[in-house]
């Protein structure tokens, strides 16, 4: 069924559609300024002053979501003062590999509780991580252990903490609660962590009816008639979430990946590198008659274990974004259209392989890729059954009643956004799309590498918790 409608003009009409979506900041939180999980773009010119501005996210009393931009260079004045503290705190200095014990991180957090203190900076940013590379248990201690580079943090302007060095985001405590909780001791762990956000069947059907009204006869003056009727039919569109507390940061920022990635798609945001969105590659064969879907989805090749699985390795930190045409009938019902056109495939893969130099200009590509992370490192965690071999239950970290982590505003609906580029007269409808997330496809054994040299099991021994003073949980 043919869901675009000629115009008599000479030119060609191509819309495109997309989210306007996020979500509130958190106001009762154990952590400190839960933070607004964004992203700006900016240029690291190599002289550690890699602050981006920064485009947040916030949400109004009504449940309007919008992006928000704050003034860097109040995040430079931050990161100054904050460098002046690495020589005197041993947790700001950079490491190649630090090291951070779960259990004993649970400890620490519970001594901070039970002496009713608030949970420290160096908590919150989980020792400096950047990201999570490595996976190790220690059987002689019992300790579970992640680890991965790490530097002096500070918060931003947002509250979000992010380091002082590269500016890339720091590991957040509650991130990776949230992910030791999808795949949680004696549980059965879920099986996909997603995000989806669609127009309802009837605001497509209304869509519908509205471009038929129209009878052919637009032009070139109506556009912005065409927008409003067009966003006013779609009306809002919904925000399902599956897998992990919608009313949390680490959904936060799979929502507004996949915000962002559509802006992106439509032309609505600019990437600070040379990038081509969807709609400036579309041409009026390519774009008529579906719709486009698009989702991330974690590069599943990527993890290597040692012989005695102790030690596990993320050896490549990749992100996929796929495609995949829709058609959308008079009733609003939409139908699955291949794989996409050569526009839709050609905007995935120069995202998919620009992931990383996008992820260090927008923070919340950064955070995404993060999150893959923890979730795979738990996942493993949970495979290995770790957390009875080191008789630890998770007693404080995973309980919502002790310790809160669904602080923030739970999205469900969002607003739909309209770019308009004329290209003659045939009209593209909406995107929907997500991320789709399933960690234990990385550890099947038919993608999982054994590393015969030893190499895992060697970065493990170069240094142990076994000599650690007390309460100490993290080392380098």
């Amino acid at each position: 069924m043919r869901t675009l409608h000629v115009l008599k003009r000479s030119a060609r009409l191509i819309l495109a559609f997309t989210i306007a979506a996020s979500m509130a900041l958190a106001s009762e939180s154990a952590f400190a300024d839960g933070g607004d999980g964004g992203g700006g773009g900016g240029n690291n010119n190599g002289d550690n002053n890699f602050f981006p501005p920064v485009a947040g996210v916030d949400v109004n009393t009504a449940g309007v979501l919008k992006v928000q931009t704050v003034d860097a260079r109040l995040d430079r004045q931050r990161m100054n003062q904050a460098r002046m503290r690495v020589d005197a705190n041993d947790v700001m200095r950079p490491s190649e590999l630090r090291k951070v014990s779960l259990n004993r991180l649970e400890d620490a957090v519970a001594e901070r509780i039970a002496s009713g203190s608030a949970i420290t900076d160096d908590l919150v940013a989980t020792a400096g991580l950047t990201s999570i590379d490595y996976v190790f248990f220690y059987p002689e201690s019992g300790d579970i252990v992640v680890a991965g580079p790490a530097e002096g943090y500070a918060a931003d302007s947002t509250g979000r903490m992010v380091g002082i060095s590269t500016g890339r985001p720091s590991v957040l405590l509650e991130d990776l609660i949230v992910a030791l909780r999808a795949y949680a001791p004696e549980s059965p762990g879920t099986p996909v962590i997603s995000v989806s956000i669609d127009p309802t069947q009837q605001g497509l059907q209304r869509m519908q009816q509205y471009l038929a009204s129209l009878g052919g006869r637009a032009g070139r003056g109506d556009t912005a008639r065409l927008v409003r009727g067009l966003k006013q039919n779609l009306g809002l569109q919904t925000v399902t979430i599956a897998g992990v507390p919608p009313a949390t940061h680490f959904a936060r920022v799979l929502v507004e990946a996949d915000y962002r990635m559509k802006l992106i798609g439509i032309g609505l945001e600019q990437l600070p590198l040379p990038f081509k969105g969807y709609v400036s590659r579309t041409t009026p064969q390519s774009a008529a008659g579906a719709m486009q879907r698009w989702y991330f989805q974690p590069n599943y090749d990527g993890v290597s274990v040692s012989e005695d699985r102790f030690a596990m390795r993320i050896s490549q930190h990749g992100v996929e974004l796929v495609g995949e045409g829709e058609r959308v009938g008079p009733d609003g019902q939409r139908a699955a259209n291949g794989k996409g056109n050569r526009a839709s495939q050609a905007f995935c893969h120069e995202f998919t392989s620009k992931y990383s130099q996008i992820a260090s200009r927008v923070r919340v590509f950064a955070e995404l890729q993060q999150l893959i992370d923890l979730a795979i490192a738990a996942a493993y965690i949970h495979q290995q059954d770790f957390y009875s071999q080191a008789d630890w239950s998770m007693s404080l970290l995973g309980d919502e009643s002790k310790l809160p982590v669904q602080t923030y505003a739970a999205p469900q609906q969002v607003e739909t956004a309209v770019n308009a580029i004329w290209r003659g007269n045939t009209l593209m409808t909406p995107l929907g799309g997500g991320v789709s997330v399933q960690p234990r496809v990385a550890l099947r054994s038919d993608r999982i590498d054994v590393d015969a040299d030893g190499s895992n099991a060697a970065m493990m021994k170069r240094a142990g918790p076994q000599s650690l003073p007390e309460g100490a949980w993290w080392w380098d």
